[in-house]
């Protein structure tokens, strides 16, 4: 049961919304702009408001603070009517498999067939730290075969890179149950993009991408699809993007710079963004030398800082990096500076860091360009 009762607009077929993107809190009294802080009761309401503004689905990220996905994306589910909801992403050492394989299934048969189960490998820091190991790509592969032999009604005997299970079933699934679509949340990097094509339903790219990364993604994952036979059109390519639409310039430089800090500063991600995007790492050296992030007691910015803390930093970062990959500025430049991950292949665009009803202005300006894009997909020559 639902308790939604105003009329929706239909959903958008290509424009979705994260919910409260990085980190959250109990309370928000002293936060200066709508989303330098929001608390999983926001998501839940921010889910609620997407349906309202036309979204297709909801994306919310899952970390093991305040933001378990099961719990806010099946308030957002039982609170709404139609707007799919979509993990983007679970770490699958997070959980065992019987364990996964039953909150999907308990979410479809509560909602309805309604979830996207976004996943992804893992980062080796938390997870060394909570006890798990980061999973390989085979066992990723496994994991996903594993699920669907679960949610067929299959009993399952494993002994590999998971672990050993020498007999698992999920009970009660009848022949009506409707699989969730499963997604990859990856930068699509060789391996990891013949991963996706051999079994995952869609792909699900990180933000700070530009629209000429995104084009080299996307046509490695079309090349690894059709190197396994498969119709590249059958795997959803949805790529992230941070939007500012008609934001002042210190939330916009919070949503964006600061955001994109959390990213660089990583090892090895950031890296592999500067190397996708073309950019110089002379930025992003001086970025991790920053005296801020001198005595700081994690390896990553983002588990010791909120973004509106980083701000500072986020000075290093090129202004026209920012405009290259995110959309900022007017509600007609960020439905522009969206249509170029478009043309540049990505099926689906999902805003990120801004709240749903931030962007509402740019969901009924993309509704309306939608009417003279006539599905444009193929990237400039």
């Amino acid at each position: 049961m639902t308790t939604a009762t105003t009329a929706t607009p239909d959903a958008l077929e290509d424009l979705s919304a994260y919910v409260i993107g990085g980190r959250v809190s109990l309370a928000c009294d002293e936060a200066g702009y709508e989303s330098d802080c929001r608390t999983p009761a926001q998501g839940i309401l921010d889910g609620i408001e997407a349906e309202r503004i036309g979204f297709r689905r909801v994306f919310l990220s899952e970390r093991w603070n305040l933001k378990e996905a099961g719990v806010i994306l099946g308030a957002i589910a039982a609170r709404t009517q139609r707007i799919d909801v979509a993990s983007g992403i679970i770490t699958t050492p997070a959980r065992h498999p019987l364990h996964m394989a039953g909150m999907a299934a308990t979410f479809q048969a509560a909602f309805g067939p309604r979830l996207v189960l976004g996943l992804g490998r893992g980062n080796s820091g938390w997870l060394h730290g909570a006890g798990l190991d980061m999973v390989g790509y085979r066992g990723l592969e496994d994991y996903l075969g594993v699920l669907r032999q679960l949610w067929r009604g299959e009993t399952v005997s494993y002994d590999g890179p998971l672990g050993k299970f020498p007999q698992i079933q999920l009970e009660d699934v009848s022949d009506g149950f409707v699989a969730p679509p499963v997604w990859f949340g990856t930068l699509g990097q060789p391996v990891a993009a013949r991963t996706a094509a051999r079994g995952f339903d869609g792909v699900l790219l990180p933000p700070v991408f530009t629209p000429d990364a995104t084009h080299t993604i996307v046509a490695r994952l079309h090349e690894e699809c059709r190197a396994t036979g498969r119709d590249p059109a059958s795997l959803r390519i949805c790529q992230s993007v941070i939007t500012a639409p008609d934001l002042d310039d210190i939330e916009t430089r919070t949503l964006a710079h600061a955001r994109a800090v959390t990213y660089l500063d990583a090892p090895g991600y950031g890296e592999m963004l500067v190397e996708l995007n073309g950019w110089d790492m002379a930025p992003v050296r001086a970025l991790r030398e920053h005296q801020q992030f001198a005595s700081m007691p994690t390896a990553v910015s983002d588990l010791s800082f909120h973004r509106r803390e980083l701000l500072g930093p986020a000075a290093l970062i090129p202004d026209d990096w920012m405009l290259a990959s995110c959309a900022i500025g007017t509600v007609a430049e960020c439905v522009a500076a969206l249509r170029r991950f478009r043309a540049a292949g990505a099926d689906e665009i999902v805003t990120y860091g801004s709240t749903p009803g931030q962007n509402a202005a740019l969901a009924a300006a993309w509704r309306e360009s939608s009417k003279d894009y006539g599905g444009q997909t193929k990237w400039p020559e």
